[in-house]
């Protein structure tokens, strides 16, 4: 039987709500080993001067319970 853990993180990017995405997975992997999967809960932009100036992303991240 295989148990996950879920944890709330928020992520940010001026590229892109991919990389955003990815800079979540990349610094939760510093800390959080064996992640199985990520749920984008809810994605956001800032806006400056009629420009999008940063992606945001509100995520779960999931990992397994390691004995």
């Amino acid at each position: 039987m295989s148990v996950l853990k879920v944890i709330e993180l928020m992520g940010n990017s001026t590229v892109s709500f991919e990389d955003a995405v990815q800079n979540v997975i990349k610094e939760a992997s510093k800390t959080v080993k064996n992640i199985k999967s990520v749920y984008v809960k809810d994605m956001q932009v800032t806006v400056n001067n009629n420009q999008i100036a940063q992606y945001r992303v509100n995520t779960k991240v999931s990992f397994g319970i390691m004995d």
